[in-house]
């Protein structure tokens, strides 16, 4: 029951790879740089989670994707604060991420792949929905000799849900790493921002998990 994990550094992959610790310990995790204003920033938070969990991780690099990237997700110099869902859309992004965990998958024996997908992005982003999980699953029935599945702990949750659940299960949620811009700081301002901020003070997480990261 081993499983790749995709870890972008964020709070939904986070709480996804705690919460499946048992039920499908984790491999491997990968986290990708596809020219993403926010790739080292992403990188550094799922390098530090990996750390806690004592798990392996993998960097892949996609360059070529770097010409299919909206403006507002690649150019340091557009306004985030101006950015909204459909203008950060890279197109067939996690179509990609999963075919890629898929062949780890495979060749390294595991039956799942785990996803931090959610409820609300999925409204906008259908690529985050049940029915993309669906049809991955049909896919890679196809697509590989082991038949892994995707499995999205966090799937039908609101981002304060997830948040919740993060704080239930005991997860380092100040490791994460939301912001689509390259910090040094979040800006507090993108739509990512404004949901991960909307997400820990609804659960009143937001003042701690402040002063955790300034102590890391």
């Amino acid at each position: 029951m081993a499983s790749i994990v995709l870890l972008s550094g964020g709070l939904d992959s986070l709480v996804a790879a705690w919460a499946v610790r048992e039920t499908h310990p984790p491999h491997l995790a990968i986290t990708f740089d596809y020219s993403q204003q926010a790739a080292t920033r992403e990188t550094e938070s799922a390098l530090a989670v990996c750390a806690e969990m004592g798990l392996e991780h993998r960097l892949v690099k996609l360059p070529w994707m770097a010409r299919l990237m909206p403006a507002s997700l690649g150019d340091p110099a557009r306004d985030l604060s101006a950015a909204d869902d459909a203008s950060v859309w890279v197109p067939a992004r996690n179509a990609v991420f999963v075919a890629i965990a898929a062949a780890h998958a495979e060749a390294l024996d595991c039956d799942t792949i785990v996803c931090g997908f959610n409820a609300e992005e999925a409204a906008t982003f259908p690529d985050n929905s049940p029915e993309f999980v669906a049809a991955c699953d049909a896919m890679l029935a196809l697509a590989t000799r082991n038949h892994p599945r995707l499995h999205s702990p966090t799937l039908a949750l609101t981002k304060r849900e997830i948040a919740a659940l993060g704080l239930e299960l005991g997860a380092p949620l100040h490791l994460t790493w939301s912001c689509y811009g390259p910090g040094p700081e979040h800006c507090w301002e993108c739509p990512s921002c404004r949901r991960l901020r909307g997400a820990l003070q609804e659960t009143g997480q937001f003042e701690r998990w402040s002063e955790l990261r300034r102590r890391a």
